[in-house]
């Protein structure tokens, strides 16, 4: 048999670093201390250097996570971080403007989204963002940057909640709390594409955008309790936890004897898996693996129409700050995008 390469160049060019093509300082989104968003300062910094296989990508626009916001705040990934100021970020879409050797698979000048190896490596509120190869892929041509850019956290958490995890398939019935939120929009989607009934829990504004989108039922959170109109569900992802109303203690009644929970805000419930235990089910957190093959997955459904990305809105990268404080609003569809630069 022939080896087929996952990600055949279909152009090779030269490999390059001048000078004029890599400016020496760049605009980036800093934090000096964390804080309220207003922490967030526009401040010009030196361009990160990639190594070994590290690409150097400009970014066209950067995605914004309830992640983000909770380690500027000094949570989240906030103890990880070794010095500050520091560089907050994820998801980007951009151009590679440095790649390691002239035969890699992605050469200079192609279009590319990913997710940046932050808190090892300044983040993607900035001009430009070091990034490892396996953590990112072919932008998608069918979307801008700014789409693309909301895509790579959401949909890389969402794949590995419903595909790897649940193993989502024909007749299974999941319930997703947060349906209409970034990854939340993304889990129903994979869902339903993979044959799930999925129930979704939301407000009941976004009751028809979840069914289009491919959930079966949507239950509105704010008038009614989930557990008085579900029962005997395989599987219950929760992105809520116990940190509003005590959702992943209700959850677990829910489920029928041997289902399973999978929890991501795990910060807000230290004890879900002795609950869980206690209750006769299964329990597992969940962590986003930055994948880039999965990625180049998820970019061929999304050329294919197969399943889309919502972006909420769109601000400057100056405007990071408000971007912070909208998303800790709670009332977000979708996504939060920071455009950085033109395409």
């Amino acid at each position: 048999m022939r080896f087929r390469p996952l990600r055949p160049s279909p152009q090779v060019r030269a490999f390059s670093t001048t000078p004029a093509e890599i400016p020496a300082q760049m605009r980036a989104m800093t934090v000096a201390n964390w804080g309220a968003p207003a922490v967030l300062e526009e401040s010009s910094v030196a361009v990160p250097r990639p190594v070994l296989s590290e690409v150097l990508v400009r970014v066209v626009a950067a995605g914004v996570n309830p992640i983000d916001a909770k380690t500027r705040a000094g949570k989240g990934l906030a103890p990880a971080v070794d010095r500050l100021p520091a560089i907050l970020g994820f998801d980007f879409s951009g151009v590679v403007v440095e790649s390691p050797f002239e035969t890699h698979p992605f050469p200079i000048g192609t279009e590319v989204f990913g997710m940046a190896n932050f808190p090892r490596t300044p983040g993607s509120y900035a001009e430009y963002v070091v990034a490892p190869t396996l953590s990112i892929a072919r932008k998608p041509t069918t979307l801008s940057h700014v789409e693309a850019a909301g895509v790579p956290v959401a949909a890389l958490t969402a794949w590995g909640l419903v595909v790897e995890t649940a193993h989502a398939h024909e007749g299974q019935r999941i319930l997703i709390h947060a349906g209409s939120g970034g990854v939340g929009h993304f889990a129903v989607q994979f869902a339903a594409y993979f044959g799930a009934h999925v129930t979704a829990t939301a407000s009941g504004a976004n009751a028809p955008w979840l069914r289009d989108l491919g959930a079966s039922v949507v239950i509105d959170h704010t008038s009614t309790r989930f557990e008085d109109v579900v029962h005997d569900m395989d599987v219950v992802i929760d992105l809520v936890g116990n940190v509003t109303d005590s959702v992943g203690s209700r959850s677990l009644t829910v489920l029928r004897p041997g289902g399973i929970y999978i929890l991501v805000p795990t910060g807000s419930w230290p004890d879900y898996a002795a609950e869980a235990a206690a209750a006769g089910v299964r329990a597992t957190s969940y962590k986003v693996i930055p994948e880039g093959a999965t990625l180049a997955t998820i970019a061929r459904l999304l050329d294919s129409r197969s399943i889309q990305v919502y972006i909420d809105h769109v601000l400057e990268l100056g405007e990071a700050a408000a971007a912070h404080s909208d998303i800790e609003g709670g009332h977000t569809r979708g996504k939060i995008v920071l455009r950085v630069s033109d395409d």
